[in-house]
Order: structure tokens, then sequence, then C-alpha cells
């Protein structure tokens, strides 16, 4: 009998080393073990997954470790946002994005899915962008004051393009306070509503100023204000909607990283170091001015705050610009 206890409590021990010795690298498995995977919103070779690609690419230095980048298209960004709401929350899927877009969206639809502010910490900020008014660089409009008069002219016949909340909600304000009776027409992507444009289908577009700049660059298209309160350092020379005739507008974006709510402490300050940091290199400003985006650097517990400040002010635009949320 002592024998077979003997071999028993033997055969418990082993299997109680092999246990503890299958946890224990697991247990002090040093972030990141793998590769990270960083999700974007929006179709690869856009605007913004150029944006998010270059940010991504700028943190690879700090982890030693591949970074990917993940398109998952749609719902005007609340695919990706669902799926990274949902995602395991180690380390290993991020979300580049615009915590402001995730805020507007909590208004703009009846349910876009994941509770925004139960569901994402935000690690880092890197820019602020406004949006842009923009026309074909053949139309006579040269300012915000001419084509405002000429889609007064127009009334109801006339139409503008959107492909995001900042835009939608910038160019619904104007609507509002210039009493305009422009129809706005949604697009998937802001490429998709570019021949609309050039071909005179819709006389203007809400674009991003990552698109919109670097269509003025080609020729195709002009700039003819910003959403901003105020003129942005980058391109001091666009005036903003309120200098154009349409006071009130102050619709800005502000773009970060994001993860799941519930990252271990250690991993969310490993992450949020090595954001900061590529936010702050010469090289991240350089890039940021061509696309019309100034830098915007706060702590992470700063930018958790703005963030639950901007699902209440985003709230606040959508009733300003009387949008009906969508279903």
């Amino acid at each position: 009998m002592a024998r077979r206890f003997n071999r028993l409590f033997a055969g418990f021990l082993a299997v109680g080393f092999s246990a503890a010795s299958t946890a224990l690298p697991q247990a002090q498995e040093t972030y990141p073990a793998r590769e990270i995977k960083v999700v974007c919103a929006f179709p690869a070779g856009s605007g913004a997954d150029v944006f998010a690609r270059f940010f991504a690419e700028g943190m690879k230095p700090a982890f030693d470790k591949n970074i990917i980048v993940e398109n998952r298209v749609g719902a005007s960004g609340n695919l990706a946002t669902n799926y990274v709401a949902r995602a395991k929350p180690d380390g290993y899927t991020l979300y580049i994005h615009a915590p402001s877009a995730l805020a507007a969206n909590m208004s703009l639809f009846k349910d876009p899915g994941a509770d925004a502010g139960k569901s994402f910490d935000i690690l880092g900020t890197v820019a602020s962008l406004p949006f842009t008014v923009s026309v074909a660089a053949d139309k006579p409009w040269k300012d915000l004051r001419a084509l405002i008069a000429h889609v007064k002219a127009k009334g109801d016949k006339a139409s503008f393009a959107t492909t995001a909340p900042t835009g939608q909600v910038a160019g619904a304000m104007m609507n509002s306070e210039l009493q305009l009776r422009n129809v706005e027409v949604p697009y998937r992507t802001a490429a998709d509503s570019l021949n609309d444009l050039l071909s005179g289908n819709i006389d203007y577009a809400m674009y991003d100023p990552i698109f919109a700049l670097a269509q003025q660059r080609a020729g195709k298209l002009r700039v003819l204000a910003m959403s901003s309160g105020k003129r942005m350092q980058s391109q001091p020379d666009i005036p903003t909607m309120i200098e154009g005739g349409v006071p009130g507008v102050d619709v800005v974006g502000w773009w970060g990283l994001i993860a799941p709510k519930g990252l271990p402490e250690p991993v969310k300050q490993k992450l949020s170091d090595a954001f900061r940091k590529m936010a702050e290199r010469p090289e991240t400003r350089e890039f940021l001015a061509k696309f019309g985006g100034d830098p915007f650097v706060i702590s992470a517990a700063e930018a958790q705050k703005l963030f639950l400040q901007d699902i209440e002010n985003w709230s606040r635009y959508v009733k300003i610009a009387k949008i009906e949320p969508r279903g």
C-alpha cells in the first residue's frame, strides 16, 4: 500500500512539474513575442491607409517584431471597429484610426455595434486633421464664398460628397447654418467620388486633407477651406470655413493608437511609449505636414479623457447639423 501511494505521489509530482514548466514560459513571456496586427478601416492605398501604415512602420524599431496592417473596410469604419472591440486584449490586435471618428459614429448610427467608450483604450495620439471643402480644379470658384453663391442659386439641385463622419458633420453644419438645400451624397471612399466631382455630377466634396491635398498637387482639385476653427500650421494659406462665411464650424478629427479595453498595464505602457516616440520623430512631423495634419501628441490618460469628451461633443454636433442617425 505504501509503495502504491509513493508511486501515485511521484506521478502527481511529475505531472505538477510538467504543468509548471509549461506554464512558466507563458507567464514570463516578454511582449511582444510574436507578430503584431494593426487594423485599418480604409482600403489599401487610400490616404488613411497610408497614414496607418506609416505610423505602424514607425513603431517597429521599439519591438523588433513584424507589424502587419490588415484592411477591414465597410460600414463607415464600424466593421473594423467592431472587429477590434471583440479582439483579445493582449496587445496583438491594435487599431490605428481616428478616435474622433469612433466618437462620431456613436451618434451617427442607431446601432454602431460596440459601445466605443466602454470598448477601447486610447494609447496615444499623433495628429489632428480637419476636413476640406474641395472642388474640381477647372471650376470657376476660387474661394468658399463663390461656391456658396453657386450652391444657393442651384438650390436643391446642388450636391456634395461625403466619405467620413468629420466631413459629413461639417457639410451638414454648413447646410444648416446657411439654410442651403443641397443634397449630401455619401461615398464609400474619397476615390469612389472623384470621377463624379470632376465630371460635374456633384458640386463639391468634404474630403479629408490627406486625399484632397494629394489631388490638389496632381492638379485635379482645388481646396477652398478647412473645417478647423483656425488655420492649420501645416497649411497656413488655406482659409477656414469660418473665414469663408460659415460661422461656428470647428470640426477636427485626431488620430491615435487604439486597443481593446483590458490590456495588461505593462503592455499598455510599452505600446504608449512606442507610439509617442514615433509621433515625436521629426520624420513624422514632416510626413504630417504634406497631408494637412498638425502634430498632436498628448498622454494616454489625456487621450482617453478627450475621447470620452468627444463622444459627448459629437452627439451635440450631430444635433446641430440635424443629421438623422442611420440604421
